[in-house]
């Protein structure tokens, strides 16, 4: 568990001030490094000690076969599991013939640094070796968001008060040993010695080595060269065999003398192009970083991001814990996406394995809405890849025996990976995940050359999914049965209403969108009378309606179930999926994550707000939030119906999920969902921002604890600001020609120059329902308001 006291808190960088051993693998996945096409995860440049030693490329995979006690028709055969690639982080040092190795001798200080606007990880240590000698050393490690194939470190040795004979051996390592931290399902699979050497060379300060994966065949090459300044004595060699590539440098310095060192790193990989191809272009990669150095890389890596903050920061005031978190989990989220370039954003992104690497909904769902109002390239980038992948989601639903596209619940590259089909072949929200995630940023952007290339086949094939699926019932309501929603511990339920209202905006747009392009349709064989079919499906799709107890269930009877025993159920017992079997989970009123609630966010057109308030009432009851993904979404609704107390509350489990490791399994990467998540709470929570169609509208309302909130926006090319405090809203854009907008259900025109005010009605700040909700026994969330007391210290 992080304790809150190892980070400093402060508004632009996370600052760790003592090196803890016991956390070292959850420090590692804070600490990462990447651009969504290379990843680095923050351990120590020495390798050891290490919890989980991470090099990653995004879509690297090996192919796991998927073992079945009883098989059955329509199971995956195999697994596609992320693998650590070529580690280009490592730099050993000795210091007279001893390691530095931080378990031994005297550690006298050591902070690192992850800086938001430099976009770099900063280390400074001062070690005193077990014979007495004493050493400084800095390092700086930067994963290019600008040049996609490109990392560096810059590394310092310094003697402090005596001479010093160093010997510093850079690598390029392959196949390292690696270790199973967990036993927790949700972590990864480790696979051993999964590379197979293919070439390597080496040449003055510069190593080669190219690798491939035994049976998903991708081959990987990796380089490294070097810029050395030392004292003239300074002597290199270099090595390199199948497995290990090494530069050595070997100096004495005197006290105060330095030896500094910038290492260059590329990485290229692919399942089409030849080795040598591969290993020319890390080389054109390589000579590229070099003629920018080490500065040039730094200026833009520093410009990128100066110019995403510009346009998308988010200011808290009030809660100085927040303001950091929110920039902490802003900056990863561009780091998993700004380079991904039509390829997968992992649940984990590229800090670690857990997962297995895989992507899920959540990328659709939380991610991307984010990035959409940010960075809505990225945006473009990963449904373009979901683009790529249609063949096997073709594939996978004529083998379900159904029409249209079944995306995977879990992949890699575009198959399906789950194995447990209650909770992914059975979870066809995933299809209206993505149409939603589609319409957004059409909405959002105008992108008129991705709605003919990307969007109108996207929601074609989902929209054909829904029709095959459902079926008009004998009272006329089209129903979609046996399917399990995002709440993971109610499976193979028949009309969840997630599901439901999600296939029936997908229908909706899909229709919209093919009839303007039916020049584009006519090779899928699409038919007016098609679309009139989906149109008809969509008006009348099945919500079911508890009239007992004025609460939607959130599936067919789900209402009428046992209540789980909460009191009987110990705190030990959370997450409930590793100490009980699905199957009594499944016949309970137990939720994992409330798939009703996410639905009141995103459907909420389709809820009064008497209902919101009590359908929020109702399940808050029953929601253990055994999912990071629960949190933000319960934010944005207690904020909506007034309970403000406990949306900042769970804004700030939303937030801290992995610098405080609240879920207990950081060590295997973040939780890039519930961090983009965290975004959502402050904005469509507190800022009360929603889509309605090609307008935003906005509807803050401020917790008290949080006096102002400033967020900047991309939409339809404007660059619009909004800043909320507990009485009014400003809009100005800095960009852009005027926008429409609603403040209050009040229509405004925003323009550049002085901000429009509106004012909070004071209706708006009372809650729908005078009592506060409440929770199962010992899940309620942490008590925001007395956390903060201490957030600035």
């Amino acid at each position: 568990m992080i304790q809150q006291s190892d980070f400093a808190v402060e508004p632009w960088c996370l600052r760790e001030r003592s090196l803890d051993l016991n956390i070292l693998a959850q420090s590692e996945s804070v600490f990462a490094l990447s651009n969504g096409h290379i990843g680095w995860r923050g351990n120590l440049d020495e390798g050891d000690p290490h919890g989980i030693a991470g090099s990653y490329l995004n879509g690297v995979h090996e192919l796991r076969p998927l073992p079945y006690a009883v098989g059955a028709y329509g199971y995956p055969e195999s697994d596609q599991v992320v693998v650590s690639v070529t580690n280009g982080k490592l730099i050993r040092l000795l210091v007279d013939d001893e390691p530095f190795d931080i378990r031994y001798g005297e550690l006298t200080s050591h902070e690192r640094l992850l800086d938001f606007r430099s976009g770099v990880l900063h280390r400074e240590v001062q070690w005193v070796s077990p014979s007495h000698r004493r050493v400084k050393v800095t390092s700086t490690r930067i994963v290019s968001l600008v040049q996609r194939s490109v990392a560096a470190v810059k590394y310092v040795v310094e003697a402090i008060d005596t001479p010093l004979r160093i010997v510093v051996q850079s690598e390029l390592a392959a196949n390292e040993a690696l270790r199973d931290l967990s036993d927790d399902p949700r972590a990864a699979t480790l696979l051993c010695s999964p590379w197979q050497p293919l070439s390597h060379s080496s040449r003055d300060s510069r190593v080669e080595m190219i690798h491939r994966t035994e049976r998903s065949k991708l081959i990987v090459a990796t380089a490294m060269d070097h810029v050395i300044d030392g004292p003239p004595t300074t002597t290199t060699v270099t090595e390199s065999n199948p497995d290990l590539g090494r530069v050595t440098m070997t100096v004495t310095l005197e006290p105060g003398e330095r030896l500094s060192f910038v290492k260059f790193v590329t990485y290229g990989w692919s399942a089409v192009r030849t080795q040598e191809a591969l290993r020319d272009q890390v080389d054109a990669a390589l000579s590229t970083a070099m003629v920018a150095g080490w500065d040039g890389l730094a200026k833009e890596q520093s410009s990128f991001l100066d110019d995403f903050w510009r346009r998308a920061d988010v200011e808290v005031e009030g809660d100085d814990e927040i303001q950091q978190a929110v920039r902490f989990c802003l900056f990863h989220v561009v780091q998993a996406s700004a380079r991904a370039e039509e390829r997968a954003i992992a649940a984990k992104g590229l800090t670690g394995n857990g997962y297995d690497g895989h992507t899920f909904w959540d990328t659709e769902t939380f991610v991307l809405p984010v990035l959409t109002y940010t960075m809505p390239h990225a945006v473009c980038d990963a449904l373009t890849w979901r683009l790529s992948t249609l063949p096997f989601a073709l594939e996978r639903a004529l083998e379900l025996g159904l029409k249209g596209a079944a995306f995977p619940w879990r992949t890699i590259a575009g198959s399906e990976c789950s194995g447990y089909w209650p909770a992914s072949t059975a979870a066809f929200h995933i299809n209206a995940d993505i149409a939603d995630a589609t319409i957004r940023y059409l909405h959002a952007t105008n992108d008129e050359k991705f709605e003919r290339d990307v969007a109108v086949h996207l929601l074609l094939h989902t929209a054909r999914l829904w029709r095959s699926l459902g079926y008009f019932d004998r009272r006329g309501r089209f129903c979609i049965d046996g399917v399990t929603g995002p709440d993971e511990y109610s499976a193979i339920a028949d009309n969840n209403i997630y599901t439901n209202l999600m296939a029936q905006r997908n229908l909706q747009n899909a229709a919209e969108v093919c009839e303007r392009h039916r020049d584009l349709t006519d090779e899928h064989l699409l038919s007016d009378a098609e679309i009139a079919d989906w149109r008809h499906a969509a008006d009348a799709m099945s919500i079911p309606w508890d009239e007992e107890l004025g609460v939607h269930p959130q599936s067919e009877r789900f209402t009428e179930h046992q209540v789980w025993d909460f009191a009987a159920t110990s705190l030990d017992q959370y997450p409930l999926l590793l100490h009980f079997p699905y199957f009594d989970l499944y016949r309970k009123q137990v939720v994992k994550q409330s798939d009703l609630v996410l639905a009141m966010y995103l459907r909420g057109d389709v809820f009064s707000n008497e209902q919101k308030a009590a359908n929020f009432d109702y399940y808050e009851r029953l929601t253990v939030r055994d999912s990071s993904l629960a949190a933000s979404t319960q934010a944005v609704i207690a904020a909506e119906v007034g309970h403000l107390d406990l949306a900042y509350d769970y804004l700030g489990e939303a937030a801290l999920v992995d610098l405080h490791d609240i879920e207990h399994n950081t060590r295997d990467g973040l939780h890039l969902a519930s961090l983009a998540g965290m975004w959502t709470a402050l904005v469509a929570g507190f800022v009360g921002m929603r889509e309605h169609g090609q307008s935003l509208s906005f509807a803050p309302r401020l917790p008290k604890a949080l006096t102002r909130i400033a967020v900047g926006l991309v939409i339809q090319g404007r660059h619009l600001h909004v800043e909320a405090t507990s009485c009014v809203t400003r809009y100005w854009l800095t960009e852009g020609d005027p926008l429409e907008l609603f403040h209050f259900g009040e229509p405004i025109t925003v323009s550049q120059g002085d901000p429009i005010v509106g004012h909070t009605p004071i209706d708006a700040l009372r809650p729908l329902l005078v009592d506060t909700p409440t929770q199962p026994v010992g899940r309620e969330p942490i008590h925001r308001a007395l956390e903060n007391q201490g957030s600035s210290l």
